[in-house]
This record gives C-alpha cells, sequence and structure tokens, in this order.
C-alpha cells in the first residue's frame, strides 16, 4: 500500500485578484461611479491602497478574491480539520463511491512524521496495522455484497483517518490569510501546516501584495498562543522571509 505525501496546486483564482480587491475598497473610499471605477488604478498604486487596506483592518474588500486548489496525499484527520474552517467550499473524493480498493487492490495512506522519526522498525509495524485494516475492508466488502455503493458505505468504517483523501477546495483571500495565521503556526498539527505552506506559496506567486505579510501571527507581531507558544519566532520569520525570497525569483 503506497505511502503520499501532502501536495497542493493552484487550479483557479479570480482574474487580476489584487485589482479586484482594490476595485471593491475604491468603492468604499471614493465617490467613483461603477463606470469610471477602473479609472487611474495602475498597478503600483492597487499595492498601495492593499497595503493601507490591511493597516485600516479594512477586510470585507478582500473577500472578492477566490482561490480554489486541488490537495492530494492527504488523509482523512487532517480533512476534518480543514472543514472547521466555514467560510469555505469542499468538494471531497467520496469513501461511498470510490471503493480504497479499486484498481490496483490497494489504497493510500499517510504515515506520520513522529512515526517515521522512530524509524525502520515502527514504520514496517505501522504499515502492518495498515494491511490488516485494508483486510477488513475487503472483508467486509465481500461480506456486504462485494464492491459497490451499498457495500462501501458500511464497509468503509473500519478505514482508518490515515487513509488518503482528495478535495477540491475554495476559499477567498479574507479566509485565506485566517487560514495562514492559525494553520501555518508551529502548533499546528504537521500534516494541515505543511498544507498550509503549500497554499501560502502558491497564492504569494500570483498575489503578492495580498498574502506578502501572511502567514503565523509571529511573522509581523507578537504570538498569538500565549503560554502555549511553540517559542520560535525568529525561525518562523526566516521560514517566510525565505518563501518570499523563493517566490520573487520565479
Amino acid at each position: 500500500m503506497p505511502q503520499v505525501k501532502p501536495s497542493v496546486k493552484l487550479l483557479e483564482y479570480t482574474p487580476n485578484p489584487e485589482r479586484t480587491v482594490a476595485l471593491a475598497a475604491k468603492l468604499c473610499y471614493s465617490d467613483a461611479t461603477i463606470e469610471n471605477l477602473q479609472d487611474g488604478l495602475d498597478k503600483s498604486d492597487i499595492a498601495k491602497f492593499i497595503q493601507r487596506l490591511r493597516s485600516f483592518g479594512h477586510a470585507s474588500p478582500f473577500e472578492h478574491a477566490n482561490f480554489t486548489f486541488g490537495i492530494e496525499g492527504v488523509s482523512r484527520s487532517l480533512l476534518a480539520q480543514i472543514t472547521r474552517h466555514r467560510i469555505a467550499s469542499f468538494s471531497v473524493k467520496s469513501q461511498r463511491y470510490v471503493p480504497a480498493n479499486k484498481g490496483d487492490d490497494t489504497f493510500n495512506y499517510v504515515i506520520p512524521e513522529a512515526i517515521e522519526a522512530m524509524g525502520k522498525d515502527a514504520v514496517e509495524k505501522y504499515k502492518k496495522q495498515m494491511d490488516t485494516m485494508h483486510e477488513w475492508y475487503t472483508e467486509w466488502q465481500t461480506a456486504l455484497g462485494g464492491a459497490c455503493e451499498k457495500s462501501n458505505e458500511d464497509a468503509r468504517f473500519v478505514l482508518p483517518n490515515a487513509a488518503e483523501t482528495k478535495m477540491v477546495v475554495t476559499m477567498n483571500a479574507r479566509s485565506l490569510m485566517n487560514f495562514f495565521n492559525l494553520r501555518c503556526c508551529n502548533r499546528a498539527q504537521w500534516e494541515i501546516r505543511e498544507v498550509a505552506w503549500q497554499m501560502l506559496k502558491l497564492v504569494l506567486e500570483v498575489a503578492p501584495a495580498i498574502f506578502g505579510n501572511c502567514g503565523p501571527a509571529c511573522v509581523s507581531g507578537a504570538c498569538s498562543e500565549g503560554k502555549m507558544t511553540c517559542g520560535r519566532p525568529l525561525e518562523v520569520r526566516e521560514k517566510q522571509k525565505a518563501l518570499l525570497a523563493e517566490v520573487s525569483k520565479e
């Protein structure tokens, strides 16, 4: 059974997302009509306008820019976490309609980093446990009538949280800012943290003015975790700085 790793692609996004945000904000702060709303709004002005918006804490204009991601190589455990972000849209691979043994009689799963760090013996033990649960799954499929929608929906109850899932996720820029603030943090669970940093890199490539200061709270200010802080704000800031440098070179 293949081990998988988190992988994210930016599938679609609002054309000219920074301009879209600036247009929405301009309407709030000027007497421009819809007909002349776009007049005098060049690229350099847009970046400055967005920076001012963020300094004001005026977040609603950012809701007009949407970003759609394809995510795979992640666990059902991650699915439970990411769907807590309520201002988002999700389409998820179904365990009811897509059997876990489709095609090559196997299913993919995620191995936690902490188990991998324990070494080969621990990983082999984990894999055997996955094999066992997959055997349970196929046994129940057979007992319930074979691989079909009706049997899959009940056989899946014995599948682990480690089982791989795939999803399409859409969030607006404001929701993404909140997502990055919470999930890029070292206190976030390792899998969703990896996904968050991959998502941040992708949106930085297409909308740097919007997302240039994004990341956990310690990137631009004090840690928001209180006594639960990881105590490594400089490390996190360096990681975000390195990401910005990487994106600017591409």
